[in-house]
């Protein structure tokens, strides 16, 4: 069995788009996923498979499933727990001076953008916030409230053509923790 993490994006934001968390783990279960467990209320879904996530054949399952019960489509990602555990080495923000765990985030990325993009994005700066792409992660350094930022999920979207969804860094290391217990 692997495990994996699927991060959905905009669920229960603002009393549209609902999904009961419960609800959520049913529609798994149904879809032959084992031993899920769902994070807060925002679309974090922990989950075993005894099937490799090959061409993110998971990802289309869910996607469909969701939109066939409840009429919207969800932008999905996942990552393997041993891929998580990659990005929380690989944060480029852990080294930097003073930093505190509220000011870091990651906007996960559906695919690893094009060369085309990624050098187009590389001449937007909205500092004091920071960002670095790598692979299929954007590392987000926020000095302020993530909701005040410009580096949100529709930016990143619009200027690297692929769906992202962010998570706090908080709630990515609750997601590897229920995962490895």
């Amino acid at each position: 069995m692997t495990k994996y993490i699927s991060i959905l994006r905009g669920i229960n934001v603002g009393g549209k788009r609902k999904i009961l968390m419960a609800d959520l783990r049913e529609l798994y279960k149904s879809l032959g996923f084992e031993n899920i467990v769902t994070y807060i209320q925002s679309g974090n879904v922990i989950f075993e498979s005894k099937k490799k996530n090959a061409n993110n054949t998971f990802t289309k399952k869910i996607k469909e499933a969701i939109f066939e019960k409840y009429g919207f489509d969800v932008p999905v990602i996942i990552r393997s727990v041993e891929e998580i555990k990659n990005i929380l080495k690989k944060n480029p923000f852990l080294k930097k001076e003073g930093v505190q765990i509220e000011n870091l985030c990651v906007t996960f990325l559906s695919e690893v953008p094009s060369e085309e993009n990624l050098e187009k994005i590389k001449t937007y700066d909205y500092s004091p916030d920071l960002f670095q792409i790598i692979e299929d992660n954007t590392f987000l350094f926020i000095e302020g409230k993530y909701h005040k930022s410009k580096l949100t999920n529709n930016f990143f979207e619009k200027k690297l053509k692929v769906s992202a969804t962010t998570r706090n860094w908080k709630t990515v290391l609750k997601l590897l923790e229920l995962s490895t217990t």
